[in-house]
């Protein structure tokens, strides 16, 4: 199942995605036994949002081996983890604004874990109980700040830096998707999920032993090789075999 939030008419909604067809639903699909109102419009009638507010946005640096190498950083024994503020979180359709004091802003295409439950100190074996299902989404960084920072929080903290949808998918095994990236048009990306080093499993049971994670809350699960530039202008997709694409316009 595809599950979207989106506006019309300037009030927002949660609904269930059949082709082109939504259906919406009288609470978020994240609070349990929601039910279809009867109300449906078509798809091209709607403006898709984030499909989530989550309380926290969790990301994986590293965890392709090829990715590694192309940005000349060490293997990690662990998880390298860190955090996206909030006001980094953009929809399909919205717009990534390059700030003026980078002039290295790249795309990172991802696959995205989204919570179902509230979870803590959960082992790999009940991670799947605990996963709601998975979108796309683009890891933006500023690359020269973080070269210049040698740490991530500036890099990859400005407004806009993380779209994420267009809707998540429920029922999909993440283990070995295929995953692009797309700018104007020419594949930049083309990897596999069955490259990830941490699996799915690990990373959400080792944030677990960290944290507590609660509905809606979203794991960026890292970028394979490719990464590159974007300018004012430029179109960007990710695209991620079962779910769909995300695009986004920069300026």
């Amino acid at each position: 199942m595809k599950y979207i939030r989106f506006s019309h008419h300037e009030k927002v909604y949660f609904g269930e995605l059949e082709g082109e067809t939504v259906f919406v639903l009288d609470r978020s699909y994240f609070e349990g036994d929601c039910q279809r109102t009867g109300v449906q419009y078509n798809l091209n009638e709607v403006k898709l949002l984030t499909p989530v507010q989550p309380s926290k946005i969790l990301c994986i640096g590293l965890n392709y081996a090829k990715h590694i190498e192309e940005l000349g950083h060490a293997h990690h024994e662990d998880p390298v983890i860190f955090l996206k503020p909030l006001t980094t979180l953009i929809g399909p359709e919205e717009e990534i604004i390059i700030p003026s004091m980078s002039k290295q802003v790249e795309y990172e295409g991802e696959l995205v874990v989204v919570i179902g439950k509230s979870l803590k100190n959960v082992t790999e074996a009940q991670v799947h109980d605990s996963i709601f299902g998975y979108t796309c989404g683009n890891d933006v960084t500023a690359r020269d700040l973080q070269r210049k920072d040698g740490q991530w929080t500036r890099s990859k903290g400005f407004d806009t830096f993380c779209p994420i949808g267009p809707w998540i998918v429920t029922d999909l095994d993440p283990s070995e998707l295929e995953i692009r990236s797309v700018l104007n048009g020419e594949v930049k990306q083309s990897s596999n999920t069955e490259y990830l080093i941490h699996t799915i499993p690990k990373l959400v049971s080792y944030i677990s032993q960290i944290m507590t994670l609660y509905p809606g809350d979203v794991i960026m699960t890292g970028t394979p090789e490719g990464v590159g530039p974007m300018k004012a202008g430029d179109e960007i997709s990710i695209q991620i075999e079962g779910i769909g694409g995300l695009r986004n316009i920069v300026s």
